[in-house]
C-alpha cells in the first residue's frame, strides 16, 4: 500500500512538473521558437497552443493507456506511459530554435507536447487508481489530497529553479544565455525525474489483487460510454469548471501579473512560486475536509467559494496598485481558493466508477474536460471589448465555480465506497 502511495505521489509530481514546464520555463524563452517579427496576439496565442496542445492529448492519452490498465495490468501500463513522456521530454530541451529552422522549430515544439500529453494521460490515468485502490477507506481523502497536492508542489519547484536560472545567467535578448540554452536545463530535469519514476514502478509497485481491479472486460472505453453516460457526464461537468479555474490560476495570471501590473520576470515567478507553495499546503485539508463532510458536500461548497471568492479575489488583484507585496498577498489567496477542486479529486473519481472501468473512467473522466478550457486564449479574446483585459479572466473564475458547484451537486456521495466490492458504489446515474 506504502509503495503504490508513494508511486501516484511521485507519479502526479512527475506529470504535473512536465505539464507546467512551457507554461513558466520558456515564457522568457519563446523568442526562441518564433519569428521576432511576429505581433504580441500572435504570440500569446501561440504560447498558448504549445500549452494547450499537451492539454489536448491527454484526453487520447486516458483512452488508450486507460484500456490498457483495464485490460492488461495498471503497473505494466503506467511503466509505458512514464518512458514515454520521459523520452519525449529529452526531445524536446534538444530542439533548436527558429533562427536554425525556421516555423519548424515552434510545429515541432507544439508537436512533441501533443505527443507528450499522450504519454501524460496514460500515466496519471494507470498510477492513481493503482494507488486509491491500495489505499485504506477511511484515508482516501487525505492520500488523494497529498497525491494531488504534488501538482501546485511542482509548479513550485518549476518556478524556483526558473527564478534561479533568470538570476544566475542573463535573459535579455534572443542571444542570451537563458534564452539560448538556460529553459533546457529544468526539461532535463524532467526527464531525469522521469527516469527515477520509471525505476521505481519497476522495483517496488506491484499490480493490486484481482478483486480490486474487478472484472476485465474487452473494450473498458465503450463499456464506460454505454453503462455510464451520466457518470462521465456528471465528471465532465465538475471537471471542466476545475480546468477553467487552473488555467486562469496557473495560464492567465503570470501574463497578467505581468503585462497588467507590469511585475518584471523575476517578480512574477516568485509570486507564482509562493502562490503554488500555499495551494498546496491547502491541499491535504481539503481532502480530510472532504472525508468528514462527504466529496459532494464538498465540491458544493468549494463551487460557491470559487464563484465568490476565488472571482472576487482575482478581481481585487488587478483592481490593486501593483505592488509586489499586495500582489504576494493575494495570488496566495488565489491559488486557494481556485484550484483547490483537486485536493480530493484523485478519490473522488476513483470512487465513481466500478473498478472493471476504472483507469478508463479516472482518466477520460479527468481528462475529456481539458479541451475546452485549453482554448482560454480564444475565450478571452472574444470577451475583448466587452469587459476589460485584466478583468475577464475572473468571469471565467465565476463560470468555473458554478461548473463545479453543478457537478457536485448532480452526483452522489462516494467517500464510503470499497473498491473491492462494486456493490458499495452509489448509483451510476
Amino acid at each position: 500500500m506504502r509503495a503504490a502511495v508513494r508511486g501516484g505521489t511521485l507519479a502526479y509530481f512527475v506529470d504535473q512538473f512536465d505539464i507546467y514546464l512551457p507554461i513558466v520555463v520558456l515564457a522568457p524563452a519563446m523568442i526562441y521558437f518564433q519569428s521576432a517579427g511576429l505581433s504580441a496576439s500572435t504570440t500569446a496565442l501561440l504560447s498558448s497552443l504549445v500549452f494547450a496542445s499537451t492539454l489536448i492529448g491527454r484526453p487520447l492519452g486516458a483512452v488508450i493507456f486507460g484500456h490498457f490498465a483495464d485490460t492488461v495490468g495498471r503497473k505494466r501500463t503506467t511503466l509505458v506511459a512514464v518512458g514515454g513522456f520521459g523520452v519525449i521530454t529529452l526531445l524536446i530541451a534538444c530542439l533548436p530554435g527558429h533562427e536554425t529552422i525556421g516555423t519548424w522549430s515552434i510545429g515541432l515544439l507544439i508537436g512533441l507536447r501533443f505527443i507528450d500529453g499522450i504519454f501524460l494521460g496514460g500515466e496519471y490515468t494507470t498510477a492513481v487508481p493503482l494507488a486509491m485502490e491500495w489505499s485504506p477507506r477511511h484515508k482516501r481523502g487525505l492520500y488523494a489530497s497529498i497525491i494531488t497536492s504534488t501538482s501546485p508542489a511542482a509548479y513550485a519547484v518549476i518556478a524556483a529553479i526558473t527564478l534561479l536560472m533568470l538570476n544566475l545567467v542573463s535573459s535579455d535578448g534572443l542571444h542570451s544565455t537563458y534564452v539560448q540554452w538556460g529553459w533546457r536545463v529544468p526539461f532535463l530535469i524532467g526527464a531525469l525525474l522521469a527516469a527515477v519514476l520509471f525505476r521505481y514502478y519497476l522495483k517496488e509497485v506491484h499490480e493490486p489483487p484481482a478483486e480490486m481491479t474487478g472484472e476485465r472486460h474487452k473494450l473498458p472505453f465503450l463499456r464506460l460510454l454505454v453503462r455510464y453516460p451520466k457518470a462521465l457526464g456528471q465528471v465532465f461537468i465538475l471537471m471542466t469548471g476545475t480546468w477553467l479555474a487552473t488555467n486562469m490560476q496557473a495560464a492567465v495570471t503570470p501574463a497578467q501579473l505581468k503585462a497588467h501590473l507590469e511585475l518584471s520576470s523575476e517578480q512574477v515567478t516568485l509570486i507564482m512560486l509562493v502562490m503554488n507553495a500555499a495551494t498546496a499546503l491547502s491541499f491535504p485539508l481539503y481532502g480530510v475536509l472532504s472525508q468528514r463532510i462527504g466529496r459532494r458536500r464538498f465540491y458544493i461548497g468549494y463551487g460557491v467559494t470559487v464563484l465568490v471568492l476565488g472571482s472576487g479575489a482575482y478581481s481585487l488583484l488587478m483592481a490593486s496598485d501593483g505592488g509586489f507585496g499586495t500582489a504576494l498577498g493575494i495570488g496566495s489567496l488565489i491559488g486557494v481558493l481556485t484550484v483547490g477542486t483537486f485536493g480530493p479529486i484523485a478519490a473522488y473519481l476513483t470512487e465513481r466508477f466500478p473498478a472493471g472501468v476504472r483507469s478508463t473512467g479516472y482518466g477520460v473522466g479527468y481528462s475529456l474536460a481539458l479541451i475546452a478550457p485549453a482554448f482560454y486564449q480564444f475565450y478571452l479574446q472574444q470577451l475583448d471589448g466587452t469587459l476589460p483585459t485584466h478583468y475577464a479572466p475572473a468571469l471565467l473564475i465565476a463560470l468555473s465555480g458554478v461548473l463545479i458547484c453543478l457537478g457536485g451537486f448532480l452526483g452522489p456521495e462516494t467517500k464510503d465506497v470499497d473498491m473491492a466490492d462494486d456493490s458499495t458504489i452509489p448509483a451510476l446515474s
